[in-house]
This record gives structure tokens, C-alpha cells and sequence, in this order.
């Protein structure tokens, strides 16, 4: 289904609310294109492709990850992943069906197949591998803080004790929105939203203190904030981004890695780093993870 987003950002909320999802991107396919290509029967790729769509879970919010842009199309690392995986389905970058995964519905989004695959800064963790399965990892990410540029009381998770004032801002469902609860003297410390643009905004508006998530995430979002926000401490877990799929998809598991290596060797996979997430000052280049095994 295609969309040309053409207004504002209310009625281009609107426009999604009651469409679902949104198809095309303006960037073309950094790998080959495979042409008419065949799977075996009773394989998920075989499926998508005599579907002829592919359907794709994506953050449309995240700076350098996945962005709904006001002029139409999505740009990202996320994104750029997306692509590798339909080029060899045969897909072109504007023939993804793109739909808004937010952390709380990702699981939810592939058990009731609403989409073939979820790739959304997807934190692999053993309770997600009870509800779906993973390829991957693409990414390794690490949590951190971003605050106000004047603040000078957050200097790590551990502030959150002495502070107790403080508040703190993640998304419902996230790994973040866990982790840093052992950090905080009181439960009421947590402020919780969909989605990670209302966390920044609260910052902004002085409504909380801090937001924490992943750091490539974080330094998209400072980028973006004109010098209101900075990076706070140091990184304090480690963050696997895998691409969620149905529970048990083996081969698909095992195709998705395959694409992403494949990527990985040619250079696209750093291009698509360099020209997305990559971007931003302090951003480091990566080196492709070793896939967990496929189950």
C-alpha cells in the first residue's frame, strides 16, 4: 500500500492510525536485487514471496534507527536492515510495507502476524524468546542517560538514589525501562511512555530529569536537540539487537543472517552505519556480531 506523506505531523499520525502501515523509501538497495528467487515449500521467505509484500516492524520515532520522515519514506540503520533482508526476497526498498512497532507491541505484532519480521532496536532477552524467535544480532548497543545540557546531578543510574527526587524517562516494554529500576530508591522515580520523542519532550519541558535507553538512540536524540540535551555517565549494559520472527522460523532465522553477512562483507552494511546511526558525533563504527544459533 502506498502512501505519499504530504501534511503535517497530526494528520500524518492520523493517516497511519488508520492505515496501518506505510510502504516506500526513496533510498535505493545498497546489495543486488535477487530476481525472481526460489525457497523451499513451507518456508516463511516462500510465503512473502508469493504474497508479494513484505511486511516490516520498524520504530518510527528513532533518529539513526527508524524515522518517519514529514516528507515521506523512513530513513535508518533499522531500516537499511529491513533492506538487505527483502533484496534477497526480491523486494525493492519502496515495495516494504513499513508498521509501527513500539516496544510494548513488538511481540505482540509477529504472534498475530501482522508482520513477517520486527527489526526496532529489539533487545535479544530470554523472555522475548519465550513469545518469538531471533535472527541475529545486527547490533550491539549499550544503555546509558541523556539529560538537560545545564544538569549536573545526573552523572550515572546510581544519582537516582541520592536524587531521589529525580525522574527518569523510558518506554513501556523496553529492556531499559527494567534495567533501570534497580537503580532508582522509589518506583515512582519511572515515568513511562510509548514511545521515545514524549521521553524528550518531558525533558525538555522539565517534566523529568533524564531519559535512558540505548546509547546510539540517545545520541540521536541529542543530535537533534539544538544543545538542549547531553549524554550523561557511562554505558551500563549491553544491548544485542536481533530481528524478531515467528517462534521456530529456522530457516528464515538462518536466511536473515545470511543476507546481513553478505551485507556485512560487500561494505553495505558499514555504508548504510555511516550514512544512518553512524552520523552522529561519538557514534563508533561497528564490527558484524557472530549470530546466536538459530532455534
Amino acid at each position: 500500500m502506498n502512501r505519499r506523506i504530504v501534511a503535517g505531523a497530526a494528520a500524518l499520525m492520523m493517516m497511519l492510525t488508520a492505515c496501518g502501515s506505510v510502504s516506500g523509501t526513496d533510498i535505493e538497495s545498497r546489495v543486488p536485487v535477487a530476481e525472481d528467487p526460489t525457497f523451499p515449500e513451507d518456508t516463511a521467505m516462500a510465503r512473502i514471496v508469493e504474497d508479494g509484500k513484505f511486511r516490516v516492524g520498524i520504530k518510527f520515532d528513532q533518529p539513526g534507527f527508524g524515522l518517519l520522515r514529514l516528507e515521506g519514506g523512513f530513513t535508518g540503520f533499522d531500516v537499511e536492515i529491513a533492506q538487505f533482508v527483502a533484496a534477497g526476497l526480491g523486494f525493492e526498498p519502496e515495495d516494504i510495507e513499513y508498521y509501527e512497532a513500539p516496544s510494548q507491541r513488538r511481540e505482540e505484532l509477529i504472534e498475530y502476524n501482522n508482520v513477517d519480521m520486527v527489526v526496532a532496536t529489539y533487545t535479544i532477552n530470554d523472555r522475548r524468546r519465550e513469545r518469538i524467535s531471533f535472527a541475529g544480532p545486527y547490533y550491539l548497543a549499550g544503555q546509558q542517560l541523556m539529560v538537560a545540557a545545564d544538569d549536573q546531578r545526573i552523572t550515572g543510574p546510581e544519582a537516582f538514589r541520592e536524587n531521589t527526587d529525580a525522574k527518569v524517562c523510558s518506554v513501556t516494554g523496553s529492556t531499559p525501562s527494567q534495567t533501570i529500576q534497580e537503580y532508582l530508591a522509589s518506583s515512582d522515580q519511572l515515568v513511562l511512555f510509548d514511545v521515545y520523542s514524549k521521553c524528550a519532550d518531558a525533558l525538555r519541558t522539565g517534566q523529568v530529569d533524564a531519559v535512558t535507553t540505548d546509547n546510539v538512540i540517545l545520541l540521536g536524540l541529542v543530535a537533534k536537540s539544538g544543545g538542549e540535551f547531553r549524554m550523561a555517565g557511562q554505558q551500563f549494559t549491553e544491548e544485542p539487537y536481533g530481528i524478531g520472527i515467528p517462534k521456530g522460523e529456522v530457516a528464515f532465522c538462518e536466511f536473515i543472517n545470511e543476507q546481513v553477512r553478505l551485507a556485512y562483507e560487500s561494505g553495505a552494511y558499514t555504508e548504510a552505519w555511516e550514512a544512518t546511526a553512524g552520523s552522529v558525533e561519538g557514534a563508533q563504527t561497528p564490527e558484524l556480531p557472530e549470530p546466536d544459533p538459530c532455534t
